[in-house]
């Protein structure tokens, strides 16, 4: 019941951005080349954006909460009720289909095994760092504030947060849980775009192990962005697409718009996103170069985006802030903390996931020959890897890409098997050539899917026991999972003035709110604890703090400096990390 009526929730909002979606999509009219289902989803990524729209001007008008989500949903719905009929004549009758072959068929259980786990993810808890440092925190801002705002004790305080506001609506209507399937939906729209493509445009197995790949590859049990900012990305892609395929004067500047419109909500949920701009400013400008097309795109860019964009460049004079500190000047941060970010980044540099080196055999493929789509999707994934590879290697940063970077990857590996195939033919004796090949091919296909079911098993069992229906399975859980959250929460429930906090920060959700300290930004962990324990707790006394929360790498340091225990009395202990109250000062 716990996980149906999380999934149910995240239906009807699905259902809701795909009424807001469709009406928008349907005063463009329809692409050159009809796919049902993609259509739908590009409807729903639509929606999802206009949502993001809306809840970005609900908050900067000081007016969020559960009445105003409750209420646009409600329009949603009733939008989907309204273009229900004219959705069902223009799909028009359901055309029979190939039957799947056996390597399909394969194909198809593989995505299957790899679509259960993570259909189970998103029910879990937070707990993932990042979603708990400052994704969620901030969600929780808006919904409980009612509005937008800068929130200095938060390790990013002026990143832009657009996708966010969608993790808001779900904190101000349902529990936490509810915006790990928000997530999701972006997730799973990216997933059904990316098998529509691939069926378009290359073969229906290619699409079938392309969405595998991404669903694999995705991030499913956490309030993270980065799925999302690939499907508005990926949604931009194939909307520029549709407008190239498109000959109709009116019709094609329109999808160009909608084109930018999706790229606009990707910008304003993560910076990486722009680096896809100067690409796609080349696509543009070959074929369209009329000034008044042109000011339409970025005017549909500008809109979701360009609020946080704005306050950053008036408030801090970096529009990028804190990226573009050595450009603009520092503001929160300062060189030592930009520094120490970057270093962070480059010390978890890694090569992409294995899947996606097949995007370098793309060139010795059929539809590299046959079809301009696949050469423009190998075009984009090969510089963004270029992008990503010049820039930081940090393999969450390539989210945006994958979803295409997978597609073109399958198209390469097809390419190459299909090589080696061919040379394995010429080399064994002509008359037993094909028929070994093929029985050696089924049976590693049947093992691989052998595999791939003791490993969906697991995954999918550990997936289900993260689940937490009560709030003592809840609490055993974040025990275990989040270091530190017993002390946060402890301080969250009974402390009643400023509480710091030292090597917490993936606690941060479950603490008080808020709670200051961090390894960067003005709260720097460097300005406080290196103090002697008197001046310390004088310094966090003038400051009007009441408590310190330390997590269990710091708290053997700091209760071995000589007379801490003169000026911190310890309140609460767990696993390691310790909650203390500042004593007052002897002479008060």
């Amino acid at each position: 019941m716990f996980g149906a009526a999380h999934y149910a929730a995240m239906a009807v909002f699905a259902v809701a951005c795909w009424g807001f979606g469709r009406a928008l999509l349907a005063r463009i009219g329809a692409p050159g080349r009809r796919d049902a289902a993609l259509e739908a989803a590009m409807a729903a990524a639509a929606g999802l954006g206009l949502y993001v729209c809306a809840f970005q001007a609900i908050a900067i008008a000081g007016l969020f909460g559960r009445g105003a989500v409750v209420g646009t949903v409600a329009l949603g719905l009733l939008a989907a009720v309204l273009q229900w009929p004219a959705w069902r004549r223009e799909r028009g009758p359901r055309l029979p289909s190939e039957p799947f072959g056996f390597v399909e068929k394969l194909a198809l259980l593989a995505f299957v095994l790899t679509a259960l786990p993570a259909l189970v993810e998103p029910l879990a808890p937070p707990a993932a760092f990042d979603e708990l440092m400052y994704h969620l925190p901030y969600a929780r801002e808006v919904a409980q504030s009612g509005r937008l705002g800068v929130h200095e004790w938060l390790r990013y305080p002026w990143f832009p947060y657009n996708y966010n506001l969608i993790h808001a609506g779900a904190l101000a209507v349902g529990d936490d849980v509810l915006p790990h399937l928000l997530s999701a939906l972006a997730g799973w729209l990216s997933v059904a775009m990316v098998y529509r493509l691939g069926a378009q445009h290359a073969s229906r197995l290619t699409g079938l192990v392309a969405a595998a790949i991404w669903l694999g590859i995705g991030d499913y049990e956490s309030a993270l962005i980065d799925i999302s900012v690939a499907l508005f990305v990926l949604a931009a892609c194939t909307a520029l697409w549709w407008w190239r395929e498109s000959d109709d004067p009116a019709r094609g500047p329109r999808w160009l718009a909608l084109a930018a419109f999706f790229l606009g909500v990707a910008a304003g949920s993560k910076y990486q996103a722009l680096t896809v701009l100067p690409l796609v400013a080349v696509f543009v400008v070959r074929r369209e170069r009329r000034l008044k097309v042109w000011a339409l795109a970025l005017v549909c860019f500008l809109v979701p985006c360009i609020y946080w964009y704005a306050r950053n460049a008036v408030m801090t004079g970096d529009p990028f802030n804190p990226i573009g500190a050595r450009l603009f000047g520092f503001t929160n941060w300062n060189a030592a903390d930009y520094k120490n970010q970057f270093d962070d980044v480059r010390a978890h540099a890694a090569w992409p996931n294995g899947f996606l080196w097949g995007v370098l055999f793309v060139p010795f493929a059929l539809a590299w020959k046959r079809s301009p789509a696949v050469r423009a999707a190998a075009v984009f994934s090969l510089y963004s890897l270029g992008v990503w590879a010049l820039t930081s290697r940090y393999p969450r940063y390539l989210a945006a890409s994958v979803p295409l970077i997978a597609l073109v990857s399958v198209v390469g590996w097809q390419a190459l098997l299909a090589r080696l195939a061919e040379g394995l033919r010429r080399a064994l004796p002509a008359w037993n050539a094909r028929g070994l090949l093929d029985r050696a091919g089924r049976w590693l296909g049947v093992l691989l899917l052998l595999v791939g079911v003791g490993g969906s098993f697991y995954m999918t069992r550990r997936s289900v026991a993260a689940i937490a229906t009560t709030p003592a399975e809840r609490a055993a859980f974040l025990d275990a999972h989040v270091p530190g959250y017993a002390v946060m929460n402890y301080l969250r429930e009974h402390a009643t003035g400023r509480v710091y906090q030292i090597a917490l920060s993936e606690a941060t959700y479950y603490g008080p709110a808020p709670v200051w300290g961090d390894a960067i930004g003005p709260w720097r962990y460097a300005d406080f604890i290196v103090l002697p324990p008197a001046e310390f707790a004088r310094k966090l006394r003038g400051l009007g703090f009441e408590a310190i929360a330390v997590g269990a790498s710091a708290a053997p340091m700091l209760a071995a400096q000589p007379g801490f225990l003169d000026h911190f009395a310890l309140m609460y202990e767990k696993a390691g990390a310790k909650a203390y109250r500042i004593l007052p000062a002897k002479n008060d």
